[in-house]
C-alpha cells in the first residue's frame, strides 16, 4: 500500500514538472519576442549644438522604445567617416534587426549603407542622404526648402539686388541641397551676386574663422546666407569683431535658442529655417517598426522647412532648450 501511495506521489510531481515545462516554454515564446530585438544607431560625435541635441534625442526615444516594447538599442558616436563606416561593420557583425544612420558625408557613407542592405538588415537614414538606393526610409528636413525660402527672403529683403555671402556646410546632401535651393531661389534676379561660397563645416569656431577671412577680402556685403544656426553665430561674432556696419542680416537653418533671441530681439540674426534635431526620433521609432517585421507606412519623411521671423518667433522659441 505504501509502494504504491510513493508511486502515486512520483507520478503527480512528474506530471507537474512536465506541466511547468510546458508551461515555461510557453510563456519564453509569448513574452520575449522584441525583448530579443535591437536597434542599432550609428551617429557623428558631439556634445552641444544642433548635433548635440540630436544624439540626445535619440538615446532618449531608444529608452523609450525599449521601456515600452522590450526592443534594445546600441548609439555609436563617430568623428569622422572612416571611424562611422567601422562603427557599422560592427553593428552588422552583431546582426541587429534595423540601423538607424546619420552619415557623416553622404559618399564616403553610401558603401557602408550597400553593405547594410546586402547584409538584409532594415536602414533608415536621418537628415543626410545616401547617394544609392540603400535606405529602406529617409527622415530628414526639408532642405531644399530651407534654400529655396531663405533665397526668396533674401531678395524680398534686399529688393532684388545685392552682394551675398554664403556659408555651407561639409560635402553632402543637406550641403548641396540647400546650395541649390537658394541658388535657385536668387537665379532669376541678375541684380543678385554671390561674391564668395565657403564652407563652415557646421561649426560655430569654424565659421568665425572663414568669415573673418571673407571679411577681410570683400570690402561690400548686403548679407550673409549660412546653412545652419551655429555657423550664422560665428559670422556674427566676426562681423561684431571686424566692427563691419554694411552687413545688413544674416540668416540660419535649424531654430536654435541663441539665433531665435537674436530674431526676437533685432539681433543680427533675422530669420532662420526650422530642421529640427527631434527629427531622429521619427527616425528610431520607424527603426523599430521594422525590427518588428512591420512595412513601413512611407519611406521619404520630410518635415516642413518654416521661415521664423520676429513675426512669428514666439511661437517656436523655448527658453530650456538645449539647441
Amino acid at each position: 500500500m505504501l509502494v504504491k501511495k510513493r508511486l502515486s506521489v512520483l507520478v503527480a510531481v512528474l506530471m507537474m514538472l512536465v506541466l511547468a515545462a510546458c508551461g515555461g516554454e510557453d510563456s519564453e515564446e509569448t513574452s520575449g519576442g522584441e525583448e530579443d530585438l535591437t536597434i542599432g544607431i550609428s551617429l557623428p560625435s558631439a556634445t552641444h549644438g544642433w548635433m548635440g541635441a540630436l544624439i540626445d534625442n535619440a538615446e532618449e526615444q531608444a529608452k523609450e522604445i525599449k521601456e515600452s516594447d522590450g526592443i534594445d538599442y546600441v548609439i555609436t558616436n563617430a568623428a569622422d567617416p572612416n571611424t562611422q563606416a567601422n562603427d557599422v561593420d560592427d553593428l552588422i557583425a552583431q546582426e541587429v534587426d534595423a540601423i538607424v544612420l546619420l552619415p557623416i558625408e553622404s559618399a564616403a557613407l553610401s558603401p557602408v549603407g550597400q553593405k547594410i542592405k546586402d547584409a538584409g538588415i532594415p536602414l533608415v537614414v536621418v537628415d543626410r542622404e545616401l547617394e544609392n538606393d540603400a535606405a529602406t526610409v529617409v527622415v530628414k528636413g526639408d532642405n531644399e526648402g530651407i534654400g529655396v525660402n531663405a533665397g526668396k527672403y533674401f531678395v524680398e529683403k534686399l529688393n532684388g539686388k545685392g552682394k551675398v555671402v554664403e556659408i555651407t556646410g561639409p560635402p553632402n546632401s543637406v550641403t548641396e541641397q540647400r546650395g541649390a535651393g537658394f541658388k535657385e531661389a536668387i537665379g532669376s534676379e541678375s541684380g543678385m551676386e554671390i561674391v564668395a561660397s565657403q564652407s563652415g563645416d557646421f561649426s560655430t569656431e569654424t565659421s568665425l574663422e572663414v568669415m573673418q577671412n571673407i571679411l577681410q577680402a570683400q570690402p561690400e556685403i548686403d548679407a550673409v546666407f549660412t546653412q545652419d544656426d551655429g555657423m550664422a553665430l560665428g559670422v556674427i561674432q566676426a562681423i561684431k569683431e571686424a566692427g563691419r556696419d554694411d552687413i545688413q542680416f544674416v540668416t540660419g537653418a535649424g531654430g536654435g535658442k541663441e539665433v531665435f533671441e537674436s530674431i526676437r530681439d533685432d539681433g543680427l540674426v533675422s530669420a532662420t529655417f526650422l530642421y529640427s534635431p527631434t527629427m531622429v526620433r521619427e527616425g528610431v521609432k520607424i527603426a523599430a517598426q521594422l525590427a518588428k517585421g512591420e512595412e513601413p507606412s512611407e519611406t521619404n519623411v520630410i518635415l516642413e522647412a518654416t521661415e521664423v521671423t520676429k513675426d512669428n518667433v514666439e511661437e517656436y522659441y523655448d527658453p530650456d532648450s538645449k539647441f
